[in-house]
């Protein structure tokens, strides 16, 4: 009897919860992204809190 690869199913869990988290992630930025078009509105850059760089 072949024994069980456990290595190999925790990285395939692991990379399914990492794909679905992915998911949502882009969905919400699709969401995020559509309303503020809806809205007219665009996030502003605040360039006063960059580091001034030499």
């Amino acid at each position: 009897m072949a024994k069980p690869n456990y290595a190999f199913e925790k990285r395939q869990r692991e990379n399914a919860k990492k794909k679905k988290k992915d998911e949502k992630r882009m969905q919400k930025a699709d969401v995020s992204t559509e309303k503020n078009e809806q809205d007219g509105t665009q996030e502003a850059t605040n360039t006063d809190n960059l580091p001034v760089q030499n």
